[in-house]
């Protein structure tokens, strides 16, 4: 429990900033999600992970900033790093 409130903090600490992380989520429907670290809602939605995957990765080299893809059970599977 306090490693989920510990991780929900780090997350409440870089949202709204330039540190803000995207993250490709499993989504309704077999979709897939690209969301901001922080925000509940997501920045966009695709019918494939793929897409997502490439959208995620474009935003985060034009913010500078990390694009972290997540599998089909929330688990962290890959992280592409734009921080300079």
């Amino acid at each position: 429990m306090a490693e989920n409130h510990e991780r929900n903090e780090y997350f409440e600490e870089r949202a709204g900033t330039d540190e803000a992380r995207f993250h490709v989520v499993p989504h309704s429907d077999g979709e897939w999600a690209v969301k901001t670290e922080g925000k509940d809602e997501p920045n966009d939605t695709f019918g494939s992970k793929s897409e997502a995957v490439d959208e995620a990765k474009k935003m985060a080299e034009e913010a500078g900033t990390m694009a972290i893809i997540h599998d089909e059970d929330g688990q962290i599977e890959k992280q592409h790093n734009y921080q300079s």
